[in-house]
């Protein structure tokens, strides 16, 4: 194996790992329901995403998902809906920015995340995410109030969070990107 295959497998690694202890590190936003909570871990795959193309974007979030559903999932709803979010968020991302590779292609690939981020979760938790989630822990009160928990409690968690992940990781590319790819 020559180094730089060598170093790129070391830093999807780096980066998957970094990706599950961030995913373990969630914060609840105010007037949300508890139960959402914001996580960092997709900075690290948009790491991968921007360093190395979307393969190793995309192997980092299913690395993740894979580590987090061995060793810290109760059941599996949530992993598969973080690894829908991820995807919903940074594909979008990636695809709009590797066009141009501008700071304006980048801010309008993390819009067209969040728009994208929202929409698909809000479907996907309406028909199926919380239909599964309120048939496995046996809650009917879950199924009978879909509409409420997705416009009061999904919708504006998923715009949030897509803000909070784009502020970030809006960061990170001005401030860490540039040394990172010097390495």
């Amino acid at each position: 194996m020559d180094r730089n295959r060598l170093r790129k497998l070391i830093i999807i690694s780096i980066l998957s790992a970094i990706s599950f202890v961030l995913l373990l590190l969630q914060f609840p936003i105010p007037f949300i329901p508890p139960y959402l909570t914001v996580d960092l871990s997709d900075i690290p795959a948009f790491i991968g995403f921007m360093m190395y193309g979307g393969t190793v974007g995309s192997l980092i979030i299913i690395l993740k998902i894979l580590i987090y559903g061995l060793l810290a999932a109760s059941e599996p709803i949530g992993p598969l809906a973080n690894m829908i979010a991820s995807f919903s968020l940074l594909l979008p991302v990636f695809f709009i920015y590797k066009r141009s590779r501008t700071t304006k292609s980048l801010i309008i690939g993390f819009i067209a995340g969040t728009i994208t981020l929202t929409i698909m979760l809000s479907l996907l938790n309406y028909f199926v995410l919380l239909p599964l989630y309120g048939m496995i822990v046996d809650q009917t009160d879950i199924i009978e109030n879909l509409r409420i928990i997705v416009s009061a409690g999904i919708i504006p968690f998923n715009i949030i969070k897509g803000i909070i992940v784009g502020l970030v990781a809006f960061i990170i590319y001005k401030k860490l990107l540039p040394k990172l790819n010097r390495l």
